[in-house]
């Protein structure tokens, strides 16, 4: 007879029993103060602070106290009259404007209207009624400096002043700052774009395939963007006057190097490097941008970035074409391709050479 032997050992630890599971252990306030002081929670908030503090310091310190540096003021009236009134200008405490002399009223008032002087002022040499040509397209603020200080110089010396606005801003252009904020809006959508495919794929591209790929996606995405800005302030709204694919690529290049920089700087520097676009782009850029108060009115510090940084640049070029007729945004969209083409290349190399050796992250 053959027996069948049954196998009664029971399995240790069984799945869906329990009975021997380790019961979860309660979190106590220890733990929690612990959370709260580890380092990953410490370093993050300081860095935060940091930002924070930097924000505010920059914004203050361009804001606080604008005053006027070297306004470029041409000075029409005849030679010998000229030096003495450029030489009374020029030697005003703090030398607000910079005055130059021409004897040609139609050509200073030209360069007046090419946004390569800020004010001409027309002495009456016979008499005592001067004109003083603005340009408040070129900012309000250097407009009000101007106007403030020959207007006290005229009541001084008993003369009368006559102020005409020859470039005037457009009606849907509130004290000219629509520009400035189309900027920050394109500068905005290009690092926040920049860094949702940092959070979607890591913020360090594992390969230099996956970077090129990256920084390619800018591209649709920054002309989506100059075009949607465009069609707001040119077609919805009016704002800045029937320049509607100069404006459009311009916002175009600004979201690119909004995009450029910041995975640039998280190819290099991870997590750490959106902190470092927000200092490039909020923290600096956007005071020394140029658009509640001109390079001129601003210290020397933010003075000297304004046309360096992305923000200055496409703030000027962008004012340039609405009012200037495009005299002189070249420079502004050459800083442009400059941050845009230097971004792609550091991203690109930095995936080449610091990531070469790690595996691709799966996707």
């Amino acid at each position: 007879m053959t027996h069948v032997q049954s196998d009664t050992r029971m399995p240790i630890n069984p799945p869906d029993s329990g009975k021997h599971a380790i019961p979860d252990q309660p979190e106590t306030r220890r733990d929690r103060v612990r959370d709260i002081l580890s380092a990953r929670t410490l370093v993050p908030a300081i860095g935060v602070l940091i930002l924070q503090f930097g924000f505010i310091l920059s914004y203050l310190g361009a804001f606080h106290a604008p005053t006027p540096h070297h306004i470029p003021v041409t000075v029409v009236a005849p030679p010998q009259v000229a030096a003495q009134v450029i030489d009374k200008l020029n030697s005003v405490d703090g030398q607000p404007v910079e005055a130059t002399g021409s004897t040609d009223a139609a050509a200073a008032r030209q360069s007046l209207q090419n946004g390569e002087t800020s004010a001409v002022y027309l002495v009456d040499p016979t008499g005592d009624n001067d004109r003083l040509l603005v340009a408040s397209g070129g900012g309000t603020s250097v407009t009000t400096a101007v106007e403030t200080l020959f207007t006290t110089a005229a009541q001084q010396q008993q003369r009368q002043l006559t102020v005409d606005d020859v470039v005037p801003l457009n009606p849907g252009d509130g004290r000219g700052l629509s520009g400035f904020y189309l900027v920050i809006g394109w500068a905005v959508g290009g690092y926040l774009f920049a860094s949702i495919l940092g959070i979607a794929k890591g913020s360090r591209p594992a390969n230099l395939p996956r970077a090129f790929w990256r920084v390619g996606a800018t591209v649709p995405y920054a002309a989506l963007s100059g075009l949607g800005g465009a069609l707001i302030a040119e077609k919805a709204l009016g704002a800045l006057g029937g320049h509607f694919w100069e404006v459009a690529g311009i916002g175009m290049l600004v979201t690119l190097s909004g995009a450029t920089v910041t995975i640039a700087l998280q190819t290099l520097f991870g997590v750490i490097g959106i902190g470092l676009t927000l200092l490039i782009f909020v923290i600096l850029g956007n005071p020394s941008a140029g658009g509640a108060y001109q390079p001129t009115l601003l210290p020397t510090f933010w003075r000297a970035l304004s046309g360096t940084l992305p923000n200055g640049a496409a703030t000027d070029a962008l004012r340039r074409v609405v009012y200037f007729s495009g005299h002189g945004a070249g420079q502004g969209v050459a800083v442009l391709a400059v941050w845009i083409i230097g971004g792609t290349l550091v991203a690109l190399t930095a995936a080449a050479v610091i990531h070469r050796n790690r595996p691709p992250a799966p996707d």
